[in-house]
C-alpha cells in the first residue's frame, strides 16, 4: 500500500484525552502534563465541544493565577475540526497544511469520536527515511531561533513566542548555556498552578543538538529516541542557528516526498496490474533493482528473489526457494524482537525497521528491511515481500563522524566536547536527584622533556599508557576525557563525599608509582590534580573545571605529584 494511503485508524491515537468543560484550566494542563499529550478534548455528555492544545498555552495570561481557576471551556477552541476515520494519512496531511492545525479528531461513520491523529503522527509514518536520509538539517531550518534572555518575565517570553508564531524558543542562562522553552513547558507550569517568575526557570535543561549537516533522519530520529519535538541546531563553532521541529520536518519534505513517491508507487500498481507488457516492465524493475526482494506466501515460505538479493546475501534462488528467512538470521535477536515484528505485520500490514542478517559466508551484516503483507483477491494476507539494504557503510560513516566530533582520536577517551556534554547532564541530574560530584583536572608533571629528549611519536605512546592506567582507576560510570596535550579529566558521580574524590585522586598517583616503559627506556612519570566538587565549589560546568583546573596549578606549586582540593582564594576574580 502507498504509504500516503495508509488510513489513518491504523496510526491514531485511540485514547482519548479528555475532561468536562467545567474542569479549571490548570487542572486540565495537569492531565496532559500527567498523560504526555498535547491536547485535551473537552466533552460533555460523551459529545466533543472543543479542544484545548499546547499552542494555545501561549495565549494565556501566566501572570493573572486568576485565569488558571476559570473553566476549560472558556479556553478552547471549538467547534472541533474532525476527519473521518477512513481518511488516508495523505488526506490528514494535507488538512493539516490547509487549516493551520496539529491535531484532527477522528470520527465514525455516525459521527462518533473514536481518536486523535497529530502532525507528529504523520511525520513518524509517512515512510520517508531514504528520502529524509538525503536531505540536511539545515534545509529544515525556517529561520533565525527566537533567543530569549532567561529572566525575561515567563508571561513576556510567552507573549513573544505566541505574537511571532514560535512554539518554542532558545532560552539563554546568564551563564551563556542555552535551554529550550516550548508549548509543553508552558502547559506543565499551568498544570503545576504555580507563579514561575522567569524563562530560564521555566526552560528545560539541556538543550539537544545536532549540527546544521546533519541528516533530517537523523535528526528524527534523535526526537524519538529522546521524547523530544526539538532540537537545536548548531554551527560549525557550536553556536545557535536555529531550532527544528516535527512541523519543520513535515514542512519542508511532506509535500515534495509524498508526490514523488505516490507517483512512482502508482506507476508500479498500475504496471503489477495492466497488460503484460507492463507485467513485463515492473518485472524488469525488479530484476534490476538495486535492493534486495524476497517474496513469500502466507506462511513465509520463499517463492522467489531477485539479483540483488544474491548479490547481497550471496544465497542463489536456488538455494532458498521454499525455506523461510529464518535461513538469514544472525543470532542477535531474540524471540520478543519477531514476535513484535509480527504483531506490527499483523495489526498494520507493514513493518520497517533495522535488523542484523548473515551472509551465506558466516558476515553478519546491518541492512534497512521493509516487510509488507500483500492481500490476495479474498482479503486476506497471500503474500508479504520484503525489500532491504546493506546499510554497513552508513552505519560505519556515523560512528566515524560520531567518533571523530566526541573522541580523542589518540587516546580514544572522549575529548573536551564529550566531556562538557556529559558534565551537563550530570549536573541536571545531580540538581535532580540531590547526588554530589567531582571533577579532576590531572596534568602530567615534565611531560614537555619527554616530547624533547625521545620525541613525539614516543610521547604519543606515553599518553596512550597512561590513558589505558587511568581507565583502572575509576568506576565503569565515571568518565575520563582527554583535554588536549597533556592534560586529562575526570568525572567522577554519585559521591557520598570529598573523602571519594580523593580516594580517586590517590589511585591516579598510584599508577604512577611504576615506571612507563616506551622501548628500552623506563620514564618516571607523576602528575598534579585539582579537584573541584558539585555542589560546594558550583554548579556551573564550566566553573566547575575552571576550578579543578586552577587547584591543579596549586597542587603544581606545591611540588607537584599531588592533588588539591578548590579553594575559593585561588579564584583570581576574586
Amino acid at each position: 500500500m502507498v504509504t500516503a494511503e495508509i488510513p489513518i485508524a491504523r496510526v491514531m491515537n485511540p485514547e482519548i484525552l479528555h475532561c468536562p468543560p467545567d474542569v479549571p484550566l490548570s487542572d486540565a494542563a495537569r492531565r496532559m502534563t500527567e498523560a504526555g499529550c498535547s491536547s485535551i478534548v473537552i466533552m460533555a455528555d460523551g459529545e466533543p465541544q472543543g479542544i484545548w492544545t499546547e499552542r494555545d498555552a501561549l495565549g494565556i495570561d501566566l501572570a493573572a493565577t486568576g485565569e488558571w481557576r476559570r473553566p476549560i471551556a472558556e479556553f478552547m477552541a471549538a467547534p472541533l475540526k474532525t476527519v473521518e476515520h477512513r481518511a488516508t494519512l495523505g488526506d490528514v496531511a494535507v488538512r493539516f497544511k490547509e487549516e493551520g492545525v496539529r491535531h484532527l479528531l477522528v470520527v465514525t461513520e455516525d459521527g462518533s469520536p473514536c481518536g486523535v491523529v497529530t502532525q507528529t503522527d504523520v511525520v513518524l509514518n509517512q515512510g520517508m527515511e531514504w528520502y529524509l536520509h538525503l536531505r540536511e538539517v539545515d534545509s529544515a531550518i525556517l529561520g533565525a531561533p527566537l533567543i530569549l534572555p532567561g529572566d525575561r518575565p515567563l508571561d513576556q517570553a510567552a507573549a513573544v513566542m505566541n505574537e511571532h508564531g514560535h512554539e518554542a524558543a532558545l532560552v539563554r542562562g546568564e551563564d551563556g548555556t542555552l535551554g529550550i522553552l516550548t508549548e509543553r513547558d508552558v502547559v506543565r507550569i499551568l498544570g503545576e498552578a504555580r507563579a514561575v517568575a522567569d524563562a530560564g526557570e521555566a526552560a528545560s535543561q539541556p538543550l539537544l543538538t545536532v549540527p546544521r549537516d546533519y541528516t533530517l533522519l537523523h535528526a528524527r530520529n534523535l526526537m524519538v529516541d529522546n521524547g523530544h519535538r526539538h532540537l537545536g541546531v548548531t554551527d560549525a563553532d557550536g553556536g545557535p542557528v536555529g531550532l527544528i521541529s516535527f512541523d519543520d520536518i513535515l514542512s519542508n519534505v511532506e509535500h515534495m516526498y509524498v508526490e514523488e513517491l505516490s507517483n512512482a508507487l502508482k506507476e508500479r500498481d498500475t504496471a503489477l496490474s495492466a497488460s503484460r507488457h507492463h507485467l513485463r516492465l515492473a518485472e524488469q524493475v525488479i530484476e534490476t533493482s538495486l535492493e534486495g526482494i524476497m517474496i513469500t506466501d502466507a506462511g513465509g515460505r520463499i517463492e522467489s528473489v531477485n539479483p540483488a538479493f544474491t548479490h547481497l546475501t550471496g544465497y542463489t534462488e536456488e538455494e532458498v526457494l521454499g525455506r523461510t528467512p529464518g535461513i538469514l538470521s544472525s543470532g542477535y535477536h531474540d524471540e520478543a524482537f519477531y514476535r513484535a515484528m509480527w504483531d506490527k505485520l499483523r495489526d498494520t500490514g507493514g513493518w520497517q525497521g533495522e535488523i542484523w542478517n548473515r551472509r551465506k559466508n558466516g558476515e553478519v551484516y546491518p541492512e534497512l528491511l521493509t516487510i509488507t503483507a500483500i492481500p490476495g483477491e479474498d482479503g486476506e494476507v497471500s503474500n508479504y515481500a520484503g525489500i532491504f539494504s546493506d546499510i554497513t557503510q552508513l552505519k560505519e560513516n556515523e560512528e566515524r563522524i560520531r567518533n571523530q566530533a566526541y573522541y580523542d582520536p589518540l587516546t580514544e577517551l572522549p575529548n573536551r566536547r564529550l566531556f562538557q556534554d556529559r558534565l551537563s547532564m550530570a549536573i541536571a541530574h545531580g540538581h535532580r536527584q540531590g547526588s554530589r560530584m567531582a571533577v579532576l583536572f590531572l596534568d602530567l608533571d615534565h611531560f614537555k622533556p619527554v616530547n624533547d629528549r625521545l620525541g613525539h611519536a614516543a610521547g604519543d605512546r606515553l599518553l596512550v599508557t597512561i590513558a589505558e592506567r587511568l581507565r583502572g582507576c575509576v568506576r565503569e560510570d565515571d568518565t575520563i576525557a582527554r583535554m588536549g596535550g597533556d592534560e586529562f579529566i575526570i568525572l567522577a558521580t554519585e559521591l557520598e563525599g570529598p573523602e571519594q574524590a580523593a580516594r580517586v585522586a590517590r589511585r591516579i598517583l598510584a599508577t604512577f608509582h611504576d615506571p612507563m616503559v616506551l622501548a628500552d627506556s623506563k620514564l618516571a612519570v607523576s602528575g598534579s590534580i585539582g579537584i573541584s566538587l558539585y555542589p560546594d565549589d558550583s554548579t556551573d560546568a564550566e566553573t566547575l573545571v575552571r576550578n579543578a583546573d586552577a587547584a591543579m596549578y596549586r597542587s603544581k606549586s606545591r611540588g607537584r605529584n599531588s592533588y588539591h582540593f578548590y579553594e575559593p582564594s585561588l579564584d583570581p576574580t576574586r
